[in-house]
């Protein structure tokens, strides 16, 4: 079985997918407020704890935050949203996330997403994400050890998720559930929890709130005996 550095190794020089590939590259200081900044601009590996009891499956980079940052949910309103919730819960060690090597840790916990290539509109395609799968699948195989639940934050990452646990031997309902804020499953030794995601569109709108993500990610930390 590979290492996480051998895993990330691997990933981060990635180009399977052409579009996401030039997605990525051409975007890179586009934004006025980053104007000057060296992009990551590759795929962007998980980042936690290796021995997590607790996985957060999210849905792809930002352009302008993990594609500039290169590290999972950094640089951006989701990311700042996420890392609130997980201070308030008491599994990162500061509510912010600013880039790599600012002292952030993340206790027992570990982000990880379907797709790992900023995709254009934050859409990928669906080959796209069944190209990306089988480094969710490798990095889900490696915490296997010691994970004990998941959150999903949102249908893309539900969708692209069961697969993977279904081909990993964990014992998915037929039919799948459908995804919502608020599901549960218990699929023998893992619990997987469904959260809408917090982008800013479900945030502006009140759709998802920071007591309702907190009360997800309660849930989640306490099936993993993180709390």
């Amino acid at each position: 079985m590979r290492t996480f550095a051998d895993l990330d190794a691997s990933l981060v020089e990635c180009r399977a997918c052409p579009r996401l590939v030039e997605w990525r590259e051409s975007v890179a200081g586009t934004k006025a407020a980053f104007a000057g900044e060296r992009y990551w601009a590759r795929p962007v590996p998980g980042f936690g704890a290796e021995d997590a009891a607790l996985a957060v499956v999210g849905l792809a980079p930002s352009a302008h935050g993990a594609n500039r940052t290169g590290r999972m949910f950094t640089g951006d309103p989701s990311g700042d949203f996420l890392f609130r919730v997980l201070y308030e819960v008491g599994l990162a060690s500061q509510p912010v996330s600013a880039a790599i090597g600012d002292g952030l840790t993340l206790r027992g916990t570990r982000l990880v997403s379907p797709v790992r290539c900023a995709p254009p509109e934050n859409r990928p395609t669906p080959a796209e994400r069944d190209t990306c799968r089988h480094w969710l699948a490798e990095e889900l195989d490696l915490l296997r050890p010691t994970l004990r639940a998941i959150v999903v934050l949102g249908a893309f990452g539900w969708q692209a998720l069961l697969p993977v646990l279904s081909a990993a031997g964990w014992p998915v309902p037929k039919p799948r559930p459908a995804f919502a804020h608020g599901a549960r499953m218990r699929l023998r030794d893992l619990a997987v929890f469904g959260c809408y995601h917090v982008s800013p569109r479900n945030v502006q709108t009140g759709r998802v709130t920071q007591p309702m993500v907190v009360s997800a990610f309660t849930a989640a930390a306490s099936a993993a005996g993180l709390i």
